[in-house]
């Protein structure tokens, strides 16, 4: 095992031989399919919340959209540790599919019998198979590109990412026009038949040290030798024991990590301060600012474009030095920004400072899942991921009723400061570990 913080893809003769990642067309073919699979996410969900609108009241719509988020919330480390175990590639293309098959026999049911009675398995069947598929692709970027080609990647999908986020509302409003729900869902659907035919023609690569032996004093072999069950089949046991068993000691695995365990904790704290700036708390503050939609449109805009921005940075760029101390000092910039939000006196300063966020949020959080995904052991890497995944779908947008409750009892200042002060603390983290100051991107 590599020390920790550095890459188990780093391999000298495979970086010699690689090409850039955005020349690379297996790693084009991944992005692509990564990117259309954002946009059907989008058109999908756009598609199930006007149809549990429209056919049933405000409570029965929150139920149908909570069956879908809470099973993906609940399921994420699963998904972490099916990929670990079975491989991402099976995992992201069986999950891929059944995606596709699902959404388009929704297509046809809503035609011919919508109701609610549809909806609600619906989002059932799709939050479980999301729970494998998200942390399954996320995996992939270290098996399609070399080590020093990982910050670039991140980059490329963040910039994809919000293309798609943009793509997304006009595509699902053409399709709601031309044939209402029953073709939105359509069309979401062949969106995953493409992004599923894509990613059967990515290849995938073996990472350097996968399967090989463990050093003695790594996490791992510690494991290994208090009898915990590492990543490989177990002969004994029902797999309901094995699968809890893996994900343990994937946790252990993590927290453990002198780099990993730190920047899981960054983005942790990142995460809950940011969701309520950047969602929710958007809303509130330009209804209360008077400054309605087309305010709140220019917010949201601000921040979309720092994003891109910062993704198309670091694309071009593809290593910044001393990635973790300048992820931490961005957030710390990030936390001034969001705690400011709420006690800027105009909309133009308000979009500065969201604009602001966007940029330094964006490289940071890239250059900190390009950290994790470098530093991660291969057989641990789905587990990681789903970590990744899980503080950003599944803990962060807890944060919305307990938001909108303070901010009813304490107005705006003080809920947007307490967000400030926890991505202040999440910067705070990674300055107080040594690993993380220190991380650097493999050449």
């Amino acid at each position: 095992m590599a020390p920790s913080g550095q890459s188990h893809a780093a391999d000298p003769e495979r970086t010699a031989a690689a090409l850039p990642a955005h020349r690379d067309g297996n790693v084009l073919r991944w992005l692509a399919a990564y990117g259309l699979s954002v946009i059907g996410d989008s058109i999908y969900f756009l598609a199930l919340s006007w149809s549990a609108v429209r056919l049933g009241d405000p409570t029965e719509a929150g139920l149908v959209m909570a069956a879908g988020s809470v099973p993906r919330a609940l399921l994420m480390l699963g998904g972490g540790v099916v990929a670990d175990r079975f491989g991402p590639r099976r995992v992201v293309i069986g999950s891929d599919l059944v995606r596709c098959l699902a959404v388009l026999t929704a297509a046809a049911a809503v035609l011919v019998a919508p109701g609610l009675w549809l909806l609600v398995p619906l989002a059932l069947v799709f939050g479980v198979v999301d729970a494998l598929f998200m942390p399954a692709i996320g995996a992939l970027p270290p098996r399609i590109t070399t080590a020093g080609e990982l910050g670039r990647v991140q980059g490329m999908r963040t910039v994809s990412t919000r293309l798609a986020q943009v793509c997304a509302p006009p595509l699902g409003g053409l399709a709601f026009a031309l044939g209402g729900p029953s073709a939105a869902f359509a069309a979401a659907g062949v969106l995953f038949a493409v992004s599923l035919v894509l990613l059967l023609l990515v290849r995938l690569g073996p990472l350097p040290g996968e399967g090989a032996g463990k050093d003695p004093a790594s996490p791992e072999a510690d494991a290994d030798a208090a009898g915990r069950p590492g990543p490989g089949p177990r002969k004994t046991g029902s797999v309901a024991r094995t699968m809890r068993a893996d994900l343990l000691d994937g946790l252990r695995y993590a927290r453990r990590h002198r780099l990993i365990g730190p920047l899981l904790a960054v983005r942790a704290f990142g995460d809950l301060g940011f969701i309520v700036p950047l969602n929710i708390g958007a809303a509130l503050l330009a209804d209360a600012r008077g400054w309605g939609a087309a305010g709140l449109g220019w917010l949201f805009s601000a921040f979309g474009a720092g994003a891109a921005l910062a993704g198309l940075l670091v694309t071009v760029r593809g290593r910044l030095p001393r990635a973790g101390l300048l992820q931490s000092l961005l957030l710390l910039v990030a936390a001034v920004c969001c705690a400011s939000l709420a006690v800027v006196p105009t909309l133009a300063a308000a979009v500065a400072a969201m604009g602001t966020v966007g940029l330094s949020a964006g490289v940071a959080g890239t250059l900190g899942s390009a950290l994790i995904q470098t530093a991660a052991d291969p057989a641990y890497l789905g587990r990681v991921t789903s970590l990744l995944m899980l503080m950003a779908v599944g803990l962060a947008p807890l944060m919305y009723p307990v938001a909108g409750a303070a901010v009813s009892l304490w107005g705006l200042e003080p809920v947007f400061a307490v967000c400030g002060a926890l991505v202040a603390a999440a910067a705070l983290v990674g300055l107080s570990s040594t690993a993380v100051r220190g991380a650097e991107l493999p050449d």
